[in-house]
């Protein structure tokens, strides 16, 4: 069993003793200690909280452990059920709510589950906000209601129509363009929320053809969740039949969004946010894009061309969306196929991707393959070494950075060396003793090499 408590939620895998797993007793404390805080912090003339879920098996479970503790801390629930977490994200806001919790281990595989947090933007707690609530949960600081304060319930399943009809209402989507290219299109849901939502957001695009797999919402995923090429045979496979355009696969909680190429093969999902970026740019030549410091060089190459700066910022979506807020970016995202727009909201949104990413293939007229052939070919390495707890980690990226003290270094979030052909990203884990090791290149080849040559100065000053 696990028990992982971070800043950014609370996560664990279902059962086990208190304290081992994400089981009733530490959902009811940590449940506490945020409705604690969001009573402390909320602005909003409100006394709602929303709560939403992907199909995990154990969703239920949660949901009704969840909904009965914030009703015993004095909050009025509106419960939108099965919802993906950039809908859940937006009902925040429709609702003028106080904030949000979203019950999805995104993609994690299904004997996991997760509290998400949101403040009442519809945005993650930032560090000092998600310190706070483990603070709060393990010293206990929480009083619950008298009978005559308890909070209300309310369910409410209009949201993932709402949600919809303000991805379509978006000036850049042009739904009329995609209807005329007449796609056809095919997607996997690991069986999900997005079985829900994404074959209705097509239908209302004017996408006539869609081929399914995996829609049904039974949290029986049929594969590993999480939207990487070796996880993919299945889509992959049907595409490299024929028959279809694009595919797009969404992760349990839709904030993911991996694309399919006519051939089979991976649009790769670094290059979701670099496609609906371009065509962002398009409109707003000239501005700013962010995405971490992990993500592809591509997005600066596509930013320049259009006049525009990019910038990076440390890993995590709440980061992103701070460096995004301070230099007023058009758009901005994560390299794992995450897109967020601000003319939307400030969240990632795969159905805000799929419909950008569908209005540019048509304004295009070019097929995916050809697409992809427009922008620059970079690949990259993923790399990780396990250290002593003995390591001083901090010494060590330390030296890395004196090392290399000429070359352009960013510390922000590791240590990131920009060389002029390609770069290393050196991240520390907050939970054990590995370093992480992240490198792109002009090719595979290359991009490992870099790799090992890094894994082999750490090793060299570790002494191992």
């Amino acid at each position: 069993m696990t028990l992982i408590k971070s800043i950014s939620g609370i996560r664990g895998t279902i059962g086990g003793g208190a304290g081992e797993g994400l089981n009733p007793l530490d959902i009811v404390k940590f449940t506490s200690a945020y409705a604690t805080l969001i009573r402390k912090t909320c602005k909003a003339q409100s006394n709602k909280i929303v709560v939403g879920r992907d199909a995990r098996i154990s969703g239920e479970m949660v949901k009704n452990v969840v909904v009965g503790t914030l009703m015993g801390m004095g909050w009025d629930v509106v419960d939108i059920d099965l919802a993906s977490t950039p809908t859940t994200e937006l009902a925040v806001t429709m609702e003028g709510a106080c904030g949000g919790i979203i019950l999805t281990a995104s993609h994690n595989p299904k004997q996991w589950n997760a509290l998400k947090l949101l403040n009442e933007h519809g945005e993650f707690l930032n560090a000092a906000e998600g310190n706070e609530v483990l603070r709060i949960a393990e010293a206990e600081e929480f009083d619950y209601a008298d009978v005559d304060h308890l909070g209300s319930y309310r369910k409410d399943l209009t949201y993932n129509q709402k949600h919809i009809d303000s991805v379509l209402a978006l000036d850049l989507v042009d739904a009329e363009a995609i209807k005329k290219a007449g796609f056809r299109v095919a997607i996997d849901c690991v069986n999900s929320v997005g079985g829900i939502i994404l074959p209705e957001l097509l239908e209302r695009l004017g996408v006539k053809h869609v081929e399914k797999l995996y829609c049904e919402p039974t949290g029986n995923f049929q594969h590993n969740p999480e939207p990487l090429e070796k996880n993919l045979g299945d889509i992959m496979g049907l595409m490299a039949k024929g028959g279809c355009d694009v595919a797009f696969v969404v992760d349990p909680d839709v904030d993911r969004l991996a694309i399919v190429m006519e051939n089979g093969e991976m649009f790769v999902e670094e290059y979701t946010l670099v496609a609906v970026a371009d065509y962002i740019l398009t409109k707003h030549p000239g501005g700013n894009t962010v995405s971490n410091l992990s993500s592809s060089r591509a997005l600066r190459d596509v930013t320049e061309r259009h006049g525009g700066k990019y910038y990076a910022s440390a890993v995590g979506e709440v980061n992103v969306v701070a460096r995004m807020k301070e230099v007023g970016a058009v758009i901005g995202g994560e390299g794992n196929g995450g897109v967020i727009y601000p003319g939307l909201h400030y969240g990632r949104d795969a159905l805000v991707g799929t419909a950008l990413f569908l209005t540019w293939l048509a304004q295009t007229g070019m097929t995916m393959t050809q697409l992809r052939a427009t922008y620059p070919a970079y690949y990259a390495s993923k790399n990780k070494i396990e250290l002593t707890p003995a390591i001083d980690v901090d010494k060590v990226l330390r030296e890395i950075k004196e090392r290399y003290a000429d070359e352009n270094v960013n510390d922000t979030d590791g240590v990131k060396i920009d060389f002029p052909e390609n770069w290393v990203h050196l991240r520390k884990s907050n939970t054990e003793p590995i370093i992480r090791v992240y490198t792109e290149a002009k090719s595979m080849a290359a991009a490992e090499a870099l790799a090992q040559r890094f894994i082999g100065e750490i090793k060299e000053i570790c002494k191992i």
